[in-house]
């Protein structure tokens, strides 16, 4: 029987290839599996929280990629379950395409609070402004970038990796910290130092690494319902 639990950790490749092909060969939409995985992390995360505060309040960093759009699910499981959610999208409106924009739609719709930062304000966000924007906040997620990123964060995404990281707050990475190397495991530049990292499908190569450790923090894994047919040849 072929589980999450008993698969090999995957590459950078791989992981993107596995979603590629459930959509490709088996239609399965994507919309699917981003569900499944921003309602599994978001459940992980409600256990992190426990019971105090009553009403934990939570900001959820998105990009304008699929990332974002875990992120946006993921608010709005939390908000289900009475959580006090706040959504930031770094990004224009224009930039935010595909399932990122439906989860984006979706949000807005569920009357969540969100902004989308480059339409709702005239200039990249201060430091100031970022340590603002997370000062009263229980948890912060990071859903800025996943697996997909191959070179170091510059201009505003390093300013909010870096307001997250000193913020002091607990922050709960969506399936790999933004700004780790998938594959190796060490940071391409400024990465998210995650107390938590739920990761989609298996564990990535790069969670192995030594140095990984600081920026993962704990490593949970989420089945977001790939079937065994695609999973059998990545078992451990």
């Amino acid at each position: 029987m072929t589980t999450t639990e008993n698969l090999r950790p995957l590459s950078r490749a791989e992981a993107r290839a596995v979603d590629a092909r459930a959509a490709g060969e088996l239609g399965l939409p994507t919309l699917i599996l981003m569900e499944n995985a921003g309602r599994g992390a978001a459940l992980r995360l409600a256990e992190l929280a426990g019971s105090a505060p009553a009403r934990p309040r939570v900001v959820i960093v998105c990009g304008p990629g699929n990332n974002g759009g875990d992120g946006g699910v993921v608010a709005r499981h939390l908000d289900a379950r009475g959580f006090a959610v706040r959504v930031v999208w770094f990004a224009r409106r224009d930039q935010i395409k595909g399932d990122a924009e439906t989860q984006r739609g979706i949000v807005e719709r569920s009357e969540i609070p969100q902004e989308v930062w480059f339409e709702d304000h005239a200039e990249p966000p201060s430091p100031g402004e970022l340590d603002a924007l997370f000062a009263d906040a229980d948890w912060l997620v990071d859903g800025l970038f996943g697996t997909g990123l191959t070179r170091p964060l510059e201009g505003t995404f390093a300013e909010v990796v870096g307001a997250m990281n000193r913020s002091g707050k607990p922050i709960l990475a969506l399936d790999l910290p933004s700004g780790l190397d998938a594959d190796s495991g060490r940071p391409l530049g400024p990465a998210v130092r995650a107390a938590a990292t739920v990761t989609f499908v298996a564990r990535k190569r790069g969670f192995d690494a030594p140095e990984a450790a600081p920026y993962t923090g704990a490593v949970f894994v989420v089945d977001v319902g790939l079937p065994g047919k695609l999973l059998r040849e990545y078992r451990g």
